[in-house]
């Protein structure tokens, strides 16, 4: 399966902040925010990545990101002029996709939680249809809201940004696609405000019965960082988390060595890159007891 990162768009929400800058590249307590969507396609077992971004950041996330090897990955990159819609991702990725399945993630979502890892790897093992997720939330007109069969548990509907919502299970930014999505994608035509919207090809693969929507219970935060008060938020909430328990969420070349990506050397090498910082302590140590367990 490949991956792609979705970190376009122009972050007006974030203004004065990014008026220069992707509001992607931005920190999320310790780590640039995409270093977060970045980690759970890596727990997905995914190591060929295409980051969408802006022209004018492209070479700010090639600088941050490279090629990918420093990670054990590849990173490409490909640039979304305008934002298009989610749905464009597939458009824009259609030759890096080829016929593999894929998984879309935006670059501003956060995901946390015990066995994080293993449902997105089961999600990335589904032969065919798609897999999204689902998140109960206080405000769900703000997003795309899926509703559910009391009897049988299945998804009955998918709304994007309904006035009078039939639930408050609102579908995150992570999505796992068979390579039926392309031509799906390419079908689609814009909505009311101009966009190829996800919530229309995810529609589809509800129609002909090839959808599956994970229900992410209480034991797993979800995250965007898409305005002032959100990004605060989530960097308290991972500053908590870390602070707490003495270890990081989604520091890549930690994921990258516990998955056997990186070796010790190689990661005590990029610590050195980095000085005298807190962040570069934590690998060196990290490798230290990993080595020991």
């Amino acid at each position: 399966m490949k991956g792609i990162i979705l970190a376009g768009g122009s972050g007006t929400r974030l203004y004065p902040v990014t008026i220069s800058v992707s509001k992607q590249l931005l920190p999320v307590h310790d780590k640039p925010m995409i270093y977060y969507p970045l980690g759970t396609l890596m727990l997905a077992g995914i190591r060929d990545i295409l980051v969408i971004t802006l022209p004018r950041d492209k070479p700010l996330f090639e600088g941050l990101l490279g090629d990918g090897s420093a990670l054990g990955l590849s990173i490409t990159y490909a640039e979304q002029p305008q934002p298009n819609g989610l749905a464009e991702a597939f458009v824009i990725g259609r030759e890096f996709v080829g016929d593999s399945p894929v998984a879309l993630i935006l670059g501003d979502n956060i995901f946390y939680g015990a066995g994080l890892a293993e449902i997105c790897r089961d999600a990335a093992a589904q032969k065919t249809g798609a897999t999204i997720f689902a998140y109960h939330v206080d405000e769900p007109s703000r997003y795309g809201v899926a509703s559910f069969n009391a009897v049988t548990g299945r998804a009955e509907s998918i709304e994007e940004k309904p006035v009078a919502p039939r639930s408050n299970w609102a579908v995150t930014g992570l999505y796992f696609y068979d390579n039926d999505v392309l031509d799906i994608a390419a079908s689609v035509l814009p909505s009311g405000r101009g966009e190829l919207e996800i919530t229309d090809v995810n529609r589809a693969y509800l129609d002909r019965g090839d959808l599956h929507v994970r229900r992410l219970g209480r034991g797993y935060a979800w995250l965007d960082t898409g305005t002032h008060e959100s990004l605060h938020d989530a960097a308290s909430f991972v500053r908590t988390i870390e602070c707490r328990q003495g270890v990081k969420i989604m520091c890549p070349e930690e994921i990258a060595y516990e998955l056997g990506y990186l070796s010790a050397d190689e990661v005590l090498a990029r610590a050195d890159t980095m000085g005298k910082t807190d962040y570069a302590a934590y690998l060196r140590r990290r490798i230290r007891e990993l080595a020991d367990a």
